[in-house]
């Protein structure tokens, strides 16, 4: 039997605060992630999408920004691999304190589009038979419909590569297989410290 034809969607906000953020493995090379998850006697990866929105840097860290934008130019060097971008929202709300003494203003961000984004492409990469099995790299149950139809309608595979601790059971529901991402993984399939692209080199950021 052949390998499947595989596309790759990777919810990058679900992947970060699942599994990278607080750990040293920020500099994470996708390709060789996804790889390490989906064996080549089974997978022909044609495709990685993904999703993520730009950052603004705060007063408290500036250099955010710039270090989402050097990270997204050594993916940029990944064969195969495209960044789609949503927006992020930010707006001041009141918020309870957590003694109940009162209520506090605060900037509350929200990342827009991306989930759209992502059910958008697989349905549309489904529709144009890009794939025989679509790989989710994330939890967000939202994403439960997009899954159903793919599978049960339009006769794709759908795989789950969980970033989160506790597996979405509704997700589940459609999935050919579902694994754990684990630190591991991430830490076998870092980037080297310097990369080259056309522009010259891509230096690790030094707070990673």
């Amino acid at each position: 039997m052949p390998p499947f034809r595989t596309y790759v969607y990777i919810d990058g906000f679900n992947l970060y605060y699942g599994q990278v953020k607080k750990t040293p493995y920020k500099w994470l090379n996708l390709d060789s992630m996804c790889r390490s998850y989906l064996n080549a006697s089974n997978n022909d990866i044609l495709k990685i999408k993904y999703f993520t929105a730009l950052v603004k840097s705060r007063p408290q860290d500036p250099d955010q920004s710039v270090r989402q934008q050097v990270f997204l130019r050594a993916l940029r060097t990944l064969p195969n691999f495209e960044i789609i971008c949503g927006h992020f929202l930010s707006h001041e709300v009141y918020m309870p304190l957590a003694d109940g003494s009162g209520y506090a203003r605060v900037i509350k961000t929200e990342e827009k589009k991306s989930d759209v984004n992502i059910a958008v492409h697989m349905l549309h990469d489904a529709y144009k038979n890009m794939y025989d099995l679509a790989v989710l790299v994330s939890n967000d149950s939202d994403l439960v419909e997009p899954l159903r139809i793919i599978t049960v309608e339009m006769g794709k595979k759908v795989g789950l590569l969980n970033p989160q601790k506790k597996p979405s059971l509704e997700l589940g529901k459609y999935a050919l297989f579902q694994k754990q991402i684990r630190a591991g993984a991430l830490a076998a399939c870092q980037f080297p410290a310097q990369i080259h692209d056309k522009h010259g080199i891509v230096h690790k950021p030094a707070m990673w």
